[in-house]
């Protein structure tokens, strides 16, 4: 008998210190990135008064985002997250973890005509992302992640490789291809296909053709049965969920226009926060989805937008779209720039290893600055997945923000490069360092006040209303010697003289 139970007690020892020792399952990640949706775009408030506390503006009562309070309840969001102007720059530095000025996607990219601009830069990245490039997904997937692409992709032009994502490390693509904005959000118009836009048809989901489904709604029931084969399969998942909502053409969800018909806003504003309150529902839906397979403990999102609001509310270089920032998608102000992004466990769960490794302060605002560039390098450290020897990588990890602390080691700097017309603005580069932001202009006009250089001290002018350029001018010398070495040191191209088709760099004052 005493045999027995040291052989009983022995194999109770080794079984439960194998199980203590055994290492943790890897972390599912979920990247949700909403086209053209600014940090005003949303019933949360991002901004903050001058004790750092969430401030609320007319647009947050006008918008109606209830799934986006429940993700920032449950991690944190950051007032002070830029993203690239356009959308494809900033899809590019999310997969490759560069400032778009280094991988020279600067702008967004069409899918049958280099769109470089007159003037624009000659020898920019028009091909995009190309089959072989060092991808996020690419290495996770090498890793043993499934990788799991759903909505637009717009990271190369129609004839490229880099046109369909699962050229650039994804096992699965639903809805992705060259396209920048869908043909159609209904289904009863087949999202396009077959219809006036149809070079702008979504793909793959031709099962829905003919019904009721909006777009969005779609691609999330997409995203959630892949979530759920992989779940299944025991196998850790990267799902890119990434919404054609909330870019043009705005077409009103159907589920949603009762809430702002009576707003005052006109018809395409109504139609726009539709396309934010469908896009918000899917978040809820996934969050459930993931607490009803059971990984949501183990599972790290982040959520965010890819570039400034295009609402269509007021002119482009106003305060209107982003109030009270200044300017929208693709302007050089601040509303062109500033996004939501929200880090959160889905579920949190002090005693889960992997949250104990990467700590999330729950329904905290970070006001440290940080950029689209960092998710690279973050989501790699928490998945244990190394970067390649010889890829530059300008993002820094995000964990000490993460977890509500401020990163003294992390440059406060975000470069920003457009060298092509046309659009909101037009050939410029803007670089903030901490409070202060310049905006160089390539070619002066009545946008840029007529001059080279703009430039705003945004602690004390965060809405961009005051112009130091001449009243400052040791600091606008400071910051243009910070902005140009900052293009060269990401070897930054240049737009040309019309005459000679020379390049243009920026001057010192």
């Amino acid at each position: 008998m005493k045999c027995l139970f040291a052989a009983v007690l022995c194999t109770f020892l080794v079984t439960h210190a194998g199980a203590a020792s055994a290492p943790a399952p890897r972390p599912n990640i979920v990247v949700i990135l909403v086209d053209d949706m600014g940090v005003m775009d949303t019933s949360l408030p991002f901004l903050t008064d001058a004790a750092g506390q969430a401030k609320r503006y007319p647009l947050n009562d006008f918008y109606r985002t209830p799934n986006m309070e429940r993700l920032a309840a449950r991690g944190i969001r950051f007032n002070q997250f830029c993203a690239m102007s356009v959308c494809s720059p900033t899809r590019i530095a999310i997969m490759t973890g560069q400032n778009a000025a280094r991988h020279r996607t600067t702008n967004w990219i069409n899918p049958d005509t280099n769109n470089a601009g007159p003037n624009g830069a000659p020898d920019w990245n028009w091909q995009g992302l190309k089959r072989g490039d060092v991808t996020l997904a690419g290495l996770l997937q090498a890793g043993g992640y499934h990788t799991i692409h759903v909505g637009k992709g717009h990271f190369g032009p129609r004839a490229s490789a880099g046109a369909e994502p699962l050229t650039l490390g994804f096992d699965v693509n639903v809805g992705g291809a060259s396209i920048g904005a869908p043909g159609s959000y209904y289904a009863k118009e087949n999202f396009g296909n077959g219809g006036k836009r149809a070079s702008s048809a979504v793909p793959h989901l031709a099962k829905y053709h003919g019904t009721d489904l909006f777009l969005t709604e779609a691609l999330t029931l997409e995203a959630k049965a892949h979530v759920s084969q992989a779940a299944k399969a025991n196998q850790p998942f990267y799902l890119y969920l990434a919404h054609y909502a909330v870019h043009s053409p705005f077409q009103a969800d159907p589920r949603f226009a009762a809430h702002y018909k009576n707003s005052g806003k006109p018809a395409n504003a109504q139609a726009f926060a539709t396309l934010v309150e469908g896009m918000d529902k899917s978040l809820g839906d996934l969050l459930d989805h993931l607490e009803a397979l059971g990984v949501a403990e183990n599972t790290l999102i982040f959520f965010l937008g890819d570039n400034g609001s295009d609402a269509p509310l007021g002119h482009e270089h106003a305060v209107a779209c982003a109030a009270p920032l200044r300017g929208k998608k693709g302007s050089h102000y601040e509303g062109g720039m500033r996004v939501p992004f929200i880090a959160a466990w889905a579920k949190p769960a002090t005693a889960n290893a992997n949250q104990t490794r990467l700590p999330i302060l729950a329904g905290a605002i970070q006001s440290q600055q940080a950029a689209v560039m960092d998710l690279f390098p973050t989501i790699l450290g928490v998945t244990g997945t190394t970067v390649p020897r010889g890829h530059p990588v300008d993002g820094a990890r995000l964990d000490t923000l993460l977890a509500g602390g401020r990163d003294p080691q992390r440059a406060e700097a975000f470069l920003m490069h457009y060298p092509h017309a046309p659009h909101r603005s037009d050939y410029w580069t803007s670089y903030r360092d901490g409070a202060w932001k310049v905006v160089y202009h390539y070619f002066p006009s009545a946008a840029s006040e007529n001059s080279h250089y703009q430039l705003y001290h945004l602690g004390r002018d965060p809405f961009e209303q005051t112009n130091l350029a001449s009243s400052a001018p040791a600091e606008l010398r400071r910051m243009m010697t910070g902005l140009i070495a900052s293009l060269e040191k990401h070897g930054a191209v240049y737009p040309v003289a019309p005459d000679t088709r020379a390049p243009l760099h920026p001057q010192l004052p």
